[in-house]
């Protein structure tokens, strides 16, 4: 919308200039994209948003610009001086459809004489780029850009019966538009009609039958509220967008139409002469009902960390038209103002505070808090291990926290001794078949499991950490554990090969997790053969830190991979996470890099098959051996030349001293 500086000016008599004018009604709100001069007056493109339809006038932009400078708005003059006669003895008005125009209002003006209008008026309305008609007509585009109210003039002659019909248009009606095009009305659009035909199209525009022209003498000033969403609806499916609807699309003050059409009338009896009627036709069925809001003035600073005086809150909101109804210790009441559609709640007004107390003020920092905004002290420990798993090619599953009954799985030691009646069962379950929460997160990897492989996805490797229940023997609240769990099935795709070169094994899955407890800084995990129910026999393990058990893991028992379906051996793991990150940190200690190179060798030994690499690692770190640096696991081999009941093991031995090169 274009802005005359000088209107602004006569006003409000600002002191800033045209620049200074842009800066400060953008930090408020409204944008203001450029600023040209036009002869001796400068002109503001001011970009008004959507939903402030009261700044669509020059009164509505100098409301703002006069609360920032703390000065007045100079409310134009409308004195009618020239009256006779009442309206009603001339026309008629009458509203069929008042929810699509809740107010309607008309008055005469008799013995008009139409002609140019004079060079003031010329020039402001060619300064924001209108184009003169005549005088009639140039008042009423005046006062729409002055107060924000659009007025239509009709030549009173031309209305059949003098009557003015607000209605919906009859079907397969048609008005020819001032634009000269012939518009085809559907019965949802509202119209001006007279006795016999519509002669406008309500808050669009006006129709060619009943325009002003240079034989008019009695004019008939239309000034009404018209429902926005209408309007809107109208214009859009005419294709027609005018400086009217642009308003009423957008909410005009349905109080101000009696003054926009008193200072219309005063206009045309200054400049065109005439005579008007003593009073307006003002059909007003259902009258507006002013909104109240209530307003804390803490509560400035609690959601905009604005700190404003309570007698600077009250000034702005005076200013910008809401009137003080109640001042309470703790609220303030408002009277909002009926050209202010958008403000209804407290958060309103408070906009409107910080708005002119300046956003650009507003610090940043994070809102105050006493349990939130804070990781707990194992969030760390937790996101190592995720990192540790993910670039072993594990992905982070999330499961539902229900699953069926079942007594299928051994869980976590702090668990195994509950039993299926220990499950902690919803009373009103969400899902049917889902109605415990999971003492184990194994249900829920082996159903990701099994979608994955329905789609095709052969390599699947996945990880969970997540709450696991179980009843509390003293009758309170489930008992809470936190979970680790661990699936693999597939190949085993290595760094740098799109495709798997072998099977995953059982010390693919020991490998991911022995690097979890790594990551967290966790002594070396032990393993041992366990029997348990939902691992197959031989493949099966313990899983143990600091001699205490904290969980299983082996290759998914026969019976449990039957009833999933799975054609391929699956690799499980599960241990009790709360119980690891209870475990006191392994110090990170610093050693500098070797200086002399070690020396290698590797022995096979014929041990019995019942000895564990576990068992060799123990007994070689159990001997005191000079310059003994570490022994690793190499290979086993059985078979020909190797008894049955024996097995050859490889371990590699290696030796440095910290002094010199050794020899043989």
């Amino acid at each position: 919308m274009l802005i005359s500086y000088n209107w602004l000016r006569e006003l409000t008599s600002t002191k800033l200039e045209p620049q200074d004018v842009r800066e400060r009604l953008t930090n408020v709100g409204l944008a203001i994209d450029a600023v040209e001069e036009r002869g001796d007056d400068f002109v503001l493109d001011v970009e008004v948003p959507s939903n402030r339809g009261d700044c669509l006038s020059h009164v509505g932009v100098a409301r703002e610009l006069a609360v920032i400078e703390q000065s007045q708005v100079s409310s134009p003059e409308s004195q009618v001086t020239k009256t006779k006669d009442k309206t009603s003895d001339f026309a008629a008005i009458e509203i069929i459809d008042p929810d699509l125009c809740p107010r309607y209002a008309g008055r005469i003006v008799r013995g008009v004489k139409i002609a140019p209008s004079p060079d003031w008026l010329v020039k402001s309305l060619e300064t924001i780029g209108q184009r003169p008609i005549n005088n009639v007509a140039d008042i009423t585009n005046y006062v729409l850009h002055e107060l924000g109210q659009p007025l239509h003039a009709f030549d009173l002659a031309r209305l059949a019966e003098n009557r003015i019909v607000v209605r919906r248009a009859n079907k397969g009606e048609t008005i020819k538009t001032l634009d000269g095009s012939e518009r085809k009305l559907d019965p949802e659009m509202l119209v001006i009609a007279d006795a016999a035909r519509a002669v406008a199209v309500a808050g669009v525009m006006g129709g060619e039958d009943s325009e002003i022209s240079n034989t008019t003498t009695d004019v008939l000033i239309e000034s009404a509220y018209f429902d926005p969403a209408s309007v809107r609806r109208t214009a859009k499916l005419l294709g027609l967008h005018t400086e009217a609807s642009h308003r009423f699309e957008r909410g005009v003050d349905p109080e101000g139409v009696l003054r926009a059409q008193e200072r219309c009338v005063s206009l045309i009896c200054e400049i065109a002469g005439g005579v008007a009627t003593e009073d307006a036709i003002d059909v007003y069925p259902k009258r507006f009902e002013q909104r109240i809001a209530s307003l804390r003035p803490e509560r400035v600073e609690s959601l905009t960390g604005l700190r404003v005086e309570r007698a600077d809150a009250v000034r702005i909101l005076n200013a910008l038209g809401f009137e003080l109804r109640a001042e309470e210790s703790e609220a303030l009441s408002f009277r909002v103002p009926s050209w202010r559609h958008d403000v209804a709640i407290e958060e309103d007004l408070i906009e409107e505070v910080a708005r002119h107390t300046g956003f650009e003020k507003i610090g940043t920092a994070l809102p105050p808090a006493s349990l939130a905004g804070e990781y707990h002290f194992t969030e760390t420990r937790k996101r190592a291990a995720r990192r540790a798993l993910a670039a072993r090619g594990f992905d982070e599953a999330i499961n539902l926290s229900f699953i069926e009954p079942t007594e299928k799985f051994e869980l976590i030691p702090q668990f195994t001794e509950r039993g299926l009646e220990s499950f902690a069962t919803l009373t009103n379950p969400i899902v049917e078949g889902a109605s415990c929460m999971r003492p184990t997160l194994l249900p829920g990897l082996l159903q990701s499991v099994r979608h994955n492989l329905n789609h095709g996805m052969r390599e699947v490797c996945l990880f969970e950490i997540g709450r696991i229940f179980a009843v509390n023997q003293r009758g309170e609240l489930p008992e809470e554990r936190e979970a680790l769990s661990l699936i693999a099935t597939g190949g085993a795709v290595e760094a740098n090969r799109a495709q798997a070169g072998r099977e995953t094994d059982f010390f693919d899955l020991k490998g991911a997790l022995e690097a979890a407890a790594e990551a967290i800084n966790l002594p070396p995990l032990a393993f041992q053969n366990i029997t348990a129910k939902h691992l197959r026999a031989g493949q099966a393990a313990t899983i143990t830190l600091n001699e205490q058990p904290v969980g299983s893991i082996g290759a998914l028992a026969e019976s449990i991979a039957v009833e999933y379906k799975f054609r391929q051996t699956v690799f499980v793991a599960e241990v009790d996470l709360t119980e690891l990150l209870a475990a006191k940190e392994s110090a990170v200690l610093y050693s500098p890099l070797p200086r002399f190179p070690s020396i290698v060798r590797d022995v096979s030994l014929l041990v019995d098959r019942q000895v564990t690499v576990a068992e060799l690692q123990h007994a070689v770190h159990g001997e005191t051996v000079e310059h003994f640096a570490g022994a690793q696991f190499v290979g086993a081999y059985e078979g020909e030349g190797i008894p049955d009941q024996k097995r050859s093991v490889t371990l590699r031995f290696e030796y440095r001293a910290e002094d010199r090169t050794l020899r043989d």
